[in-house]
């Protein structure tokens, strides 16, 4: 499949991805950021119809080969589920797998313009490799993909234009609002006027939603008296809002969301500090799939402003990606 635009949000958590299917809409997906080694040998395709194949797909990074997808397994014997926590993310194997993996769901194989996102404080160390690593002929072991270019913005970006789309006339030149990104690894936020950001007043740092699924591991871990390294799975029962199942319990979340909570303070006092008093500011976006861990503590931290948590927060970013890479490659065809 040849298109246009494609753009992709490999978070720490869960890589995203959007594309403008023949009929005009948004096609988006979504699955977790794990790229474990693929396992040496197969059997769950054994099953004469009783087992259920999973949608994986093998991916090969320098001979090395990872297992992604919808269906890649959240746990593992000693908790190495392929996970990649660290400031330098975007360089690893285990990124270009999982970005390799958008383009194989998609059956994607020819594009003028792929679009990634950086943590605001990582693009000017990691923007420019990213644009050489993932333009030009791609091979990962599965049908070869062409990439034209490729254009790297700032994650909260994507939820800034995405929030715009149905609200043009709050966005003006003059119009103040602060794009907050909760992320998995990261939490992010973009200070702009209009589409323009103030670059002291934006800013980033760890201290995402996996620092709570972690907190709550490990107050779980001392109530229950055994080791939880299911943090993939704390994260999955707080996105939908269903107890933790532990040794034959099923546990509620909540208590454990509320002893966390100094964490979360202790990151928004950060960004308070950088984004001083909001006066004059519209609205806050809050986007990320962290968003409704930390929105609490938010409004909080500013109780006098708008604050809006955006539908379907986990592809706010890579949405808005698509429309930067659409609006820009109209502009260069004109």
């Amino acid at each position: 499949m040849k298109t246009p635009v494609f753009a992709i949000d490999v978070g720490y958590g869960n890589t995203k991805s959007a594309y403008r299917a023949a009929s005009g809409t948004v096609a988006t997906a979504m699955y977790p950021s794990l790229a474990p080694l693929a396992a040496s040998r197969t059997i769950s395709n054994y099953g004469e119809s009783v087992l259920t194949g999973r949608k994986v797909a093998i991916i090969r990074i320098d001979d090395i080969e990872y297992e992604v997808g919808p269906d890649v397994a959240l746990t593992a014997a000693y908790g190495n589920t392929g996970r990649t926590l660290a400031d330098d993310y975007v360089l690893s194997d285990n990124y270009a797998a999982l970005l390799a993996g958008a383009l194989h769901f998609a059956d994607v194989t020819q594009i003028e313009r792929l679009v990634l996102g950086l943590p605001v404080h990582n693009m000017q160390k990691y923007a420019s490799e990213l644009k050489e690593r993932f333009a030009g002929e791609l091979d990962f072991g599965q049908a070869g993909v062409h990439v034209d270019k490729a254009i790297v913005v700032p994650q909260p970006l994507g939820s800034l234009v995405f929030a715009s789309s149905n609200r043009q006339s709050e966005f003006g030149r003059d119009s103040a609002h602060l794009v907050i990104d909760v992320g998995y690894f990261t939490t992010d936020w973009v200070y702009a006027n209009g589409f323009t950001m103030d670059d002291k007043r934006s800013g980033g740092l760890p201290g995402g939603a996996s620092q709570i699924y972690q907190r709550i591991a490990s107050l779980i871990a001392r109530d229950q008296g055994e080791p939880v390294d299911d943090i993939e799975r704390i994260d999955k029962a707080l996105r939908e809002q269903t107890p933790f199942f532990f040794y034959g319990q099923n546990i509620v979340l909540d208590p454990y969301v509320e002893q966390s909570q100094p964490l979360i303070n202790a990151v928004v006092k950060e960004m308070q500090n950088s984004v001083g008093r909001l006066p004059n500011v519209r609205s806050i976006i809050l986007s990320g799939g962290g968003a409704a861990l930390y929105a609490s503590a938010i409004r909080k931290a500013f109780p006098r402003v708008v604050i809006q948590i955006i539908e379907a927060p986990c592809f706010a970013n890579v949405r808005g990606f698509l429309t930067v890479g659409e609006t820009a490659l109209a502009r260069e065809r004109k």
